[in-house]
């Protein structure tokens, strides 16, 4: 596990990065954040999948493989002792997967200008923590949000993207706490967002969103904000997953992106 874990933290920003090309130039691209609470990925219902759509509406996409605590980590607990991977590193991942894409945009067919990602669940934090935590040169020029882990403070918190995102060490600290509870930092420069959820939500409480809502629009932030009534948490780009009126989302996005 450990030789693993090494060669794992070895790799560099464009190893994590699964491209998915959109044909012509000058395009519009997004990594793709998928969720799994900070200790796995959903990689395929909200990362291949994702960019996939993305590249059939001429969108290139980039699926970032950013680093987690990892299943055993969540069986074993053995964070107490060992660092394993934590806070900051999917924020530091994240920040070199969009310094490789300006870097590299003119041979990627990518307007450096015109980078954004999009998130899921705790990947959906990931996203929105790059707004909030980067330098402004840093940050990308969108973030989409979807039915994101929100709060590390609140009573609706998901307690298990935070005991991913802290480590079993950390997880009681409140300085970490309220850095990482993205409804605090709201930066008044901060680039737009579409965020999306859904009230029915059975795995991150609603009012994460809700409270990202708010501090947005206390910000006069431009974003958009769907609450849909069904549709639940985990159907990413799927075509069966969810409810017929959560997946509009993608439509949705479609459109507040080209305005």
């Amino acid at each position: 596990m450990l030789l693993m874990l090494a060669v794992h933290l070895c790799l560099q920003a464009q190893q994590r990065l699964t491209p998915y090309l959109a044909s012509g130039t000058d395009n519009t691209a997004i990594i793709v954040c998928p969720g799994g609470s900070y200790f796995w990925h959903d990689s395929m219902t909200e990362g291949h999948d994702v960019a996939q759509w993305l590249q059939q509406n001429g969108i290139s996409g980039f699926v970032l493989n950013y680093r987690t605590a990892m299943v055993p980590a969540f069986i074993l607990h053995f964070r107490l002792i060992f660092r394993g991977n934590r806070y900051p590193d999917p924020q530091d991942d994240l920040r070199d997967a969009l310094q490789y894409l300006r870097q590299h945009a003119e041979e990627l067919g990518i307007d450096a200008r015109k980078i954004g990602v999009i998130g899921f669940s705790a990947g959906g934090h990931l996203a929105v923590s790059s707004l909030e935590l980067f330098p402004i040169e840093e940050r990308p020029a969108f973030v989409a949000s979807i039915y994101p882990v929100v709060t590390m403070t609140e009573e609706c918190v998901h307690k298990r993207s935070r005991r991913g995102l802290l480590g079993d060490s950390r997880v009681g600290n409140e300085e970490l706490r309220d850095l990482l509870s993205l409804e605090r930092h709201v930066p008044a420069d901060c680039p737009p967002v579409f965020l999306v959820n859904c009230k029915d939500d059975p795995v991150v409480d609603y009012r994460n969103s809700e409270l990202l809502d708010s501090a947005l629009t206390a910000q006069h932030i431009d974003h958009r904000y769907i609450q849909y009534a069904t549709g639940g948490h985990g159907f990413g780009a799927s075509d069966v997953k969810g409810t017929a009126e959560c997946r509009q989302w993608r439509n949705a996005f479609l459109e507040w992106l080209r305005r």
